[in-house]
């Protein structure tokens, strides 16, 4: 299996796009940014048939020191998330 870092992607897109790898570079630094920017504002990027990215709120919640066991609070934050779209979960069936 492995993984696919950002040198690799970058690679691939400029392969596929037939273009530079810098024109690809690019183009993954300026997505990430939209889609961060935008999910940081509290805006739903929404991309059909992929997924959705959104920005969440977890709860404040008790947790446990694992060095001491002693219980800690830990505070409710701002998380972001990505929930699969249709078309993407069933590539992966």
């Amino acid at each position: 299996m492995g993984s696919l870092n950002k040198a690799n992607l970058i690679e691939k897109i400029a392969k596929e796009m037939e273009t530079t790898k810098a024109q690809a570079e690019r183009f993954i630094d300026c997505f990430v940014d939209t889609v961060q920017k935008n999910v940081k504002k509290g805006t739903d990027v929404k991309l059909v048939g992929f997924g959705t990215f959104t920005k969440n709120k977890r709860k404040a919640r008790t947790g446990r020191n694992p060095q001491t066991g002693k219980p800690i609070k830990i505070p409710a934050a701002w998380v972001p998330k990505f929930r699969a779209g249709s078309e993407f979960k069933s590539l992966l069936r």
